[in-house]
């Protein structure tokens, strides 16, 4: 799920494909380990779809043993990519009498919520979750439904004909097809890929097919330069990626974890815990492995920044503290997988380009 401002929520979940399942981006909440009972012990499905205008639902169902899910959350940070903004922009100008829809959507995902935006279908919303808090507009709907509690009573008495979630809390897609509801899941994202076919499925089913090519090709580009144009380190950068003042962290498995071996930077909790991708670290454990870049997701949530950091006994040695390299980011934007993620590239790139350009002094 996706948090509140300056918060994560953890959820044991099943693992997908043998992969961690995370839905950030919403409020952060302090990490507070929920009940198994929130989800009825169901598994959960991943890109299942029903798209209206005959898309095939396809649903792949979690299985093996638990992981951690991350719900973010956050305050909005409007600084949206204007080349993306233009791009989707002209893409829309060059379509030629596109279809009214009829959709009426209700978002239970703060990331989704971020890419109805971006394709320029917001006007298909008809309520969205309380974590979603990005753009503005989406931040001011004044129709919200609680994330974590969903009622598809509620949801129904809004006349909603399809319903965007991340993961099915409890059996509430059940309820919603019931009720003749179409549901559309889309899992956290586990790599870049998840995250442009989710925004082309979004596209054809609310119309905005030629935005969200526009969008996905937009981002496509704006990474590959943020990553080309700059010179990569010749040996790798240790770092350690800090979701909360707790020490949970991310291995390179995870969709931050892949944004971040383009850069050549190696990740110290790979090994902290065999077959956990979102293992928690403890201090002596991150002060032994020195590592030479901090980057912190809990900017927001747990008002973590590079003087706390430093404050913490022993970490005033890291080597990523004495030499100015703790990185501190927009939790939100760190911990969704829509077109803010070129966002989040991009700020990488600059403190990677900087520990780089330091090193040679």
């Amino acid at each position: 799920m996706e948090g509140k401002s300056g918060r994560l929520i953890y959820m044991r979940l099943p693992v997908l494909e043998g992969r961690a399942v995370r839905e950030v981006g919403e409020p952060h909440l302090r990490p507070t380990l929920l009940s198994p009972a929130v989800f009825g012990g169901r598994t959960m499905s991943k890109n299942s779809i029903r798209h209206f205008r005959g898309v095939t639902r396809r649903t792949f169902i979690a299985v093996g043993a638990s992981v951690l899910l991350f719900a973010a959350c956050g305050t909005s940070d409007q600084s949206a990519s204007n080349t993306v903004a233009d791009t989707v922009a002209e893409a829309s100008t060059d379509t030629a009498a596109p279809e009214v829809s009829t959709n009426k959507i209700v978002s239970l995902s703060a990331t989704a919520t971020e890419m109805i935006y971006a394709i320029g279908a917001e006007d298909q919303l008809v309520a969205v979750d309380n974590y979603s808090n990005y753009p503005a507009e989406a931040a001011a709907t004044e129709t919200k439904i609680d994330a974590l509690q969903p009622s598809a009573e509620a949801i129904a008495a809004l006349d909603a004909t399809v319903v965007l979630l991340t993961y099915d809390p409890g059996n509430l897609q059940t309820q919603l097809e019931a009720l003749g509801i179409t549901v559309w899941i889309g899992a956290a994202a586990t790599s870049l890929d998840d995250s442009y076919k989710q925004i082309t499925e979004l596209g054809e089913l609310t119309g905005k097919t030629a935005q969200a090519e526009a969008l996905v090709s937009s981002m496509k580009t704006d990474i590959d330069t943020a990553v080309s144009s700059m010179e990569l380190p010749d040996d790798p950068i240790s770092y350690f990626y800090e979701l909360d003042n707790t020490y949970f962290s991310v291995t390179s498995n995870t969709f931050v974890g892949q944004i971040m071996s383009q850069f050549n930077l190696q990740n110290i909790a790979d090994l902290a815990e065999a077959g956990n991708d979102y293992p928690q670290l403890s201090q002596e454990a991150i002060i032994s492995a020195n590592p030479q870049m901090i980057f912190l997701a809990d900017t927001k949530c747990c008002q973590q920044d590079a003087k706390s950091v430093a404050s913490r006994p022993g970490w005033n040695k890291i080597d990523a503290v004495t030499n100015g390299n703790v990185v501190e980011l927009d939790d939100d934007v760190a911990s969704r997988w829509g077109p803010r993620v070129v966002d989040l590239v991009k700020q990488v790139a600059a403190a990677v380009a900087k520990f780089v350009e330091t090193s040679k002094k």
